[in-house]
């Protein structure tokens, strides 16, 4: 598992050392993931349980973390990162059909507008803070023209996808620590297989129903009647009222009501739906919507001040966007789109749980504290509601 980079400031080294110790330690461990917690969730989940289960996209992180005490803008302390997400994975120049859906507009996902109109997300998808949406995006476009090839449709430009969310309570955010080198990093060390959640990458600074929050993911596998394809999704948390968090249709937050930091639903949510069922972009904006019914399971209802952005692609249909004459298209009946709907309000309410499961107690700036999701607690308030598995 990849380990964090970080940056050491000589006023915090002695802290930076040993937080990079313990930091180091900690991601080497395996955690506990929602369900080894006992907590049912409907549905069969991939292999991994994560995005990558869709055959073909690599995720990478560049996890930030330095520095102690009062903020010193410019300075720190820096809780922050970037994440992510390519659908064919870095070693490939073909795009894929993608749709976005804003639930509640206040945020940002960049390169939207090209998306509606092509259809085509052609490049990664990448998460950071809400001030950092700016230095990733051009690092993205760098990183393109790095590896010296145009697009498949033979332009050499791009309108890169990169969406934020607000990690200012625990992040100097106008301290602008998030470099090209950084996005860099995650792009190059994207990698299938288990993906690392909780604190890390985009996440590391976010909170979640005034617990600490971060990236989560899972996935669904669709029962081979109904084509047995392979729906993921990776959120990174940043949103939510504490009183309105659910966990399996149980109360959970209103039963566990001490530590807490926010009097109501401020932050943001990004959620990627991959998918390796054949789906054109109108469908793919289709299930992009459907996102808001797997938040709304725990507690969503998209505060005015969240930015709840969504977007999905399909890995079906390879070289669909290369200019050489008509091509012929493989897709879904709009009529058989529900197990895959369904797929994606599930895979969403476990992304979120799996996130703030795996998310640490995090102290930022102004030795602000975030605590994480008691395990026991949570366990305990599933017992009490005959909802535990295990």
């Amino acid at each position: 598992m990849p380990k964090p980079r970080r940056r050491a400031w000589i006023s915090a080294a002695i802290f930076s050392f040993l937080l990079s110790f313990f930091l180091t330690a900690a991601v080497a461990q395996t955690k506990p993931r929602a369900r080894d917690l006992g907590v049912p969730f409907d549905g069969t989940p991939g292999p991994l349980n994560a995005i990558t289960d869709v055959k073909g996209v690599e995720v990478g992180h560049t996890t930030l973390i330095s520095g102690a005490g009062p903020l010193k803008v410019g300075v720190g302390p820096v809780r922050s990162g970037v994440t992510a997400i390519l659908p064919r994975g870095k070693d490939s120049n073909d795009a894929v059909f993608g749709a976005w859906f804003t639930e509640n507009g206040a945020g940002e996902m960049t390169g939207t507008t090209w998306l509606e109109d092509s259809g085509f997300l052609d490049g990664p998808v990448m998460i950071t803070n809400t001030h950092s949406v700016g230095v990733v995006r051009d690092a993205v476009i760098a990183w393109k023209v790095k590896r010296g090839v145009p697009d498949q449709e033979g332009y050499w430009w791009s309108a890169a996808v990169v969406a934020e969310t607000w990690d200012g309570y625990l992040n100097d955010i106008n301290g602008f620590h998030v470099k090209p080198e950084d996005a860099f990093h995650a792009l190059d060390s994207a990698h299938a297989g288990a993906v690392e959640e909780g604190s890390i990458g985009g996440g590391t600074g976010m909170i979640c129903n005034d617990f600490k929050g971060g990236i989560g993911t899972a996935s669904r596998v669709l029962d081979p009647k109904d084509g047995g394809y392979t729906v993921g999704v990776l959120v990174q948390c940043n949103y939510g009222d504490r009183d309105q968090l659910r966990v399996a249709g149980v109360p959970v937050g209103r039963e566990i009501p001490e530590n807490k930091r926010r009097k109501k639903d401020v932050g943001s949510i990004i959620v990627v739906v991959a998918t390796d069922a054949p789906l054109i972009p109108t469908q793919l904006k289709r299930v992009a919507k459907h996102v808001t019914l797997g938040l709304g399971r725990v507690g969503s209802y998209g505060g005015n001040g969240s930015g709840d952005i969504f977007i999905a692609f399909s890995t079906a249909n390879p070289g669909a966007i290369s200019s050489s004459g008509p091509h012929q298209l493989t897709m879904m009946p709009n009529d058989s789109l529900d197990p895959v709907f369904l797929a994606t309000v599930q895979a969403t309410e476990e992304a979120v749980i799996n996130g703030m499961v795996a998310a640490e107690t995090m102290t930022g700036i102004d030795n602000h504290t975030v605590i994480a999701l008691p395990h026991n607690r949570l366990r305990e308030v599933l017992k009490k509601y005959n909802r535990l598995v295990k």
